[in-house]
């Protein structure tokens, strides 16, 4: 009987149900209550405290002031859903019960911890015998947590679910180890075992983390598709203010915007282009502004060879370069030619129709082939290289003369672009030479200007040497004349008897210049007695929106009082 089995203990005893009904109790538990409690009444009613420790193997009680420990009875009794429990009375219990409720409490804490890790924690003994894992490893490995629980890390090894063990590294090296590998859902993992101390030293547990790293390789991934997507949008903003006049082509007239508009349709493709014009008129500037434009700014150079100024012996090595030993006096490491320098970019041939004819059938084929040859080379290398060439010479009568090859003319001549000269395009003279008074000034501190009559002096000058010559000459008038107004007298003796020349010509200019002159001066007037636009246009009798655009036309500023 249990009655008998209670009644035997000289410790306070009881019979709990499974939902902690009293179902019977000795003399020492009743003797501990002013009232004896009825049969089958909830534990919770009859003592003060009633708490239970360590899955239900315990508990506190409390009656009144006094504090016992009961402590389930490993007694096997008739009735399975009953469970004895005996209590101990004593001031030490007090204290270790509280130890217990706050280990409780961390145990706890670790354990949402762990379950609630985002990496995987798989934790074994020194063996590899799995003692715990938590629901993160179902996530990354698609097996479930409780599967791991008392296998060894060799068995997981044998059914493929583990490629290596970085728990045996841990044991042997007493160390923290990390790993990459798959894992067996074919996720890539990345796998950190950490050892486990106890007392004497030895290793006791070893605590592996495992984080899945296809999130972070996924991460990665967009990281980089956007940061491809934001150097992509620069390229297009840096393209977009290219468009603008101001990219380093400085022009009014309408053959030039129609030359800026032709490059801006060209400069993402790879289509050979021939810059035609008189010395002077600003090839190079052109190739260098299509280059700027072009996609390939970004992946490569603009390299430029002068094929006039390099001795022909010379020039071949210089474009295609040479392998080490090639000939005497030759680099001991080898170099690399132009090509190989502008890969990815242009390469600027300029002055081509000095291309001595044998140098021009290899140019060809790196042209056709899209691959050079070193000197002393043996292999030949492709290139991704666009070319640009430029000549002031008629290349067609060249190939009539037998001067130039005539299919590599045709290769080059895809884009033909022919600049004119500064002659032809009066209209983009004055802002030029307004940007390179400002670049001098600038470049030697001066706070140098044009009188008017120099201004039209230079509208009216034909400029033999186009650009390059009105650039040069304003930086000899600037560094030469003492005053800060640059005027007509500053002009070099030979530049004056073209001044006379020149002045004898008005009457014989086209009724164009005659119409341009004439606006120009009126113009120059009427700004020494107006002070804004609306006011030109008033006296003018025109509106202020072409006011505006002759102003600009004929580079005259309100503010600044003209003289005739």
């Amino acid at each position: 009987m249990v009655s008998s089995i209670i009644g035997e203990i000289s410790l306070p005893a009881i019979l709990l149900s499974h939902d902690d009904c009293l179902i019977d109790y000795n003399k020492c538990f009743r003797e501990l209550l002013d009232v004896s409690p009825g049969r089958l009444s909830n534990i919770h009613d009859v003592l003060t405290e009633w708490e239970y420790l360590d899955k239900r193997k315990a508990a506190v009680a409390r009656i009144g002031t006094r504090k016992l420990a009961f402590f389930k009875s490993e007694r096997k009794i008739a009735d399975k859903q009953s469970q004895v429990y005996i209590g101990h009375e004593t001031a030490l219990l007090d204290e270790m019960f509280r130890r217990v409720r706050t280990l409780e409490k961390q145990k706890r804490a670790y354990d949402a911890i762990i379950e609630n890790s985002y990496d995987g924690i798989y934790i074994t003994d020194r063996d590899g015998i799995t003692i715990r894992t938590n629901s993160a490893i179902e996530r990354i490995t698609g097996i479930p947590k409780e599967y791991y629980v008392g296998k060894s890390v060799d068995q997981l090894i044998k059914r493929g679910i583990l490629t290596s063990s970085v728990t045996h590294k841990v044991v042997k090296q007493r160390r923290t180890v990390s790993l990459v590998q798959p894992n067996y859902a074919g996720k890539e993992t990345l796998i950190t075992g950490s050892p486990v101390f106890n007392e004497e030293g030895e290793i006791e547990r070893v605590v592996t983390n495992i984080r899945d790293l296809s999130d972070l390789n996924d991460l990665m991934q967009e990281l980089k598709k956007a940061n491809e997507l934001n150097n992509k949008y620069k390229k297009e903003i840096e393209k977009l203010k290219t468009m603008a006049p101001m990219d380093g082509i400085i022009f009014v007239s309408d053959k030039m915007r129609e030359i800026h508009e032709v490059i801006g349709r060209i400069s993402d493709v790879d289509a050979t282009v021939l810059l035609l014009g008189e010395t002077g008129v600003g090839k190079e500037v052109i190739a260098r502004n299509l280059f700027t434009r072009s996609n390939r700014s970004s992946k490569g150079e603009f390299i430029k060879i002068n094929c006039g100024a390099i001795p022909p012996e010379l020039l071949e090595s210089e474009l295609f370069g040479y392998e080490m030993g090639a000939f005497t006096g030759a680099n001991r490491k080898g170099k690399p030619g132009m090509f190989e320098m502008a890969e990815g970019g242009i390469l600027f041939l300029d002055e081509i129709g000095e291309l001595p004819l044998s140098l021009q059938v290899k140019l060809l084929r790196v042209i056709q082939e899209r691959e050079i040859q070193r000197i002393g080379g043996t292999k030949p290398k492709k290139v991704d290289v666009r070319i640009i060439s430029a000549t002031n010479r008629n290349l067609k009568e060249m190939v009539h003369n037998g001067e130039f090859r005539e299919d590599l003319y045709y290769r080059l001549h895809v884009i033909p672009i022919t600049i004119p000269p500064l002659r032809e395009r009066r209209d983009d003279i004055l802002p030029l030479a307004d940007l390179f008074l400002q670049t001098m000034n600038q470049r030697y501190h001066f706070q140098k200007k044009f009188d008017p009559h120099l201004r039209d002096f230079f509208f009216h000058f034909d400029w033999p040497g186009n650009v390059r010559e009105l650039q040069n000459l304003i930086e000899r008038l600037v560094l030469t004349t003492p005053d800060s107004m640059i005027t007509v007298d500053s002009l070099p003796d030979d530049y004056k008897g073209a001044n006379q020349k020149e002045l004898g010509k008005s009457n014989e200019m086209s009724l164009k210049e005659a119409v341009e002159q004439a606006e120009r001066k009126i113009l120059a007037s009427a700004v020494q007695t107006c002070n804004t636009t609306y006011e030109l246009a008033e006296a003018l009798e025109s509106s202020q929106a072409t006011i505006v655009r002759k102003l600009k036309k004929y580079n005259i500023d309100v503010k600044e009082k003209t003289k005739l």
